[in-house]
């Protein structure tokens, strides 16, 4: 069954029947027994958290979304509702944290999240504690830049230096995405510092344009706080886990504007084409196809595959998180996914793989619920 957001015909639908075969697909992998690498080798025994949003275009029909959300608070799942702006009605989102030694420690074993002070960030209802989004903060950065582009303060074209190097902004940008080269996501950074896009002053942001733009689009679940105008972005620079944040519904719904094959949305275009277009193709030509899908990975010892088609995405993945959102065309499937999760490399099965192989399967699970949805079958 699904919720008609309005009177447009296109208008989107919340799909209850989506919303059921994620979760479904999220249970069925019983994610608590996902071995842990920092307990030895023993089930992680908390359900970990798993924030993942979905949006299926078919023709002219108005599009189908979903977003299910699990964490040690709800592991038996929450399904958000989206309200008629678009945004999530019925969760509150608190922030990461670190430590003084700028260390994560919410997700080690044996936290205490009674005792954790986890900052209240947007919504109302249950609490859920928004991981870290690793480097799908770039895709963030992307932006920002794009839209320096678009204003005539920046160009593709033009030679940016950076501690002694010096590319094109569209070089930069490339590497950015890629391979998710962190020299390329601080040259950035940096860019958009210094053609004002962020500024500081007395060691304080002071302007921020692209917390400004996500508040005009309606994306709340998007924060890219107190970089450093020599780029940095991590924990070390005041950046980093608990500065930095994105929901799966706002990274999807960013991904949404990035894609011109999907409906149009009734905001200001973010980009423009020409933009957009330089974006889209940095995400096709994702070399890190190793979270929801999982081609990069192919011969590694118990290969599981993940997303099948063409998947122009963008993942994260460091010790304790793992991410990724991009856009899918397999035949005639059309679909957006986005998922942020405390899933990182500690749970990785051996050296050379990014995360535990239930995250690539719970990709392929989600292709197969797509399409069982949009066939009838589901």
């Amino acid at each position: 069954m699904s919720a008609d957001m309005g009177a447009d015909p296109r208008a989107p639908v919340v799909d209850a029947d989506l919303a059921r075969a994620l979760a479904a697909a999220v249970r069925a992998h019983q994610f608590a027994a996902t071995p842990d690498r920092l307990q030895g080798g023993a089930p992680v025994d908390v359900h970990p958290s798993i924030d993942l949003a979905v949006a299926v275009f078919r023709g002219e029909a108005p599009p189908r979304l979903a977003n299910v959300l699990f964490s040690r608070e709800h592991p038996d799942g929450l399904v958000a509702q989206l309200g008629a702006c678009g945004a999530v009605a019925n969760i509150a989102f608190h922030a990461d944290v670190r430590n003084s030694a700028g260390e994560s420690y919410a997700w080690l074993p044996g936290a205490d999240w009674s005792r954790i002070d986890f900052p209240a960030w947007f919504g109302q209802g249950p609490r859920f504690v928004s991981p870290y989004p690793a480097s799908l903060l770039k895709l963030m950065v992307a932006v920002g830049v794009a839209r320096l582009v678009d204003a005539d303060r920046s160009d593709w074209a033009l030679p940016w230096a950076w501690r002694g190097r010096t590319r094109a902004v569209a070089d930069w940008l490339f590497d950015m995405i890629t391979v998710s080269s962190n020299d390329a996501t601080s040259a950035l950074v940096a860019h958009l510092h210094a053609r004002g896009a962020i500024r500081r002053e007395g060691g304080q942001e002071v302007h921020n344009a692209l917390h400004d733009l996500f508040r005009a689009q309606g994306l709340p679940g998007l924060r890219l706080a107190h970089t450093q105008p020599d780029g940095g972005w991590g924990n070390a620079a005041g950046a980093g886990v608990g500065q930095i944040q994105m929901t799966a519904w706002d990274a999807l719904r960013l991904v949404w504007r990035l894609d011109a094959d999907a409906p149009a949305l009734p905001t200001p275009p973010l980009v423009s084409p020409a933009s957009r277009a330089v974006i889209r193709r940095a995400l096709q030509a994702q070399r890190l196809n190793e979270i929801l899908s999982s081609e990069s990975l192919r011969g590694q010892p118990g290969w599981v595959p993940g997303i099948p088609g063409a998947f122009a995405h963008k993942t994260g993945n460091t010790e304790n998180y793992s991410s990724d959102a991009g856009m899918v065309h397999d035949g005639d499937l059309h679909y957006l996914i986005a998922l942020t999760s405390n899933l990182g490399q500690r749970y990785a099965p051996q050296p050379g793989t990014a995360t535990t192989w239930r995250l690539p399967a719970l990709g392929a699970a989600v292709h197969a619920a797509v399409r069982a949805v949009v066939d009838g079958r589901a």
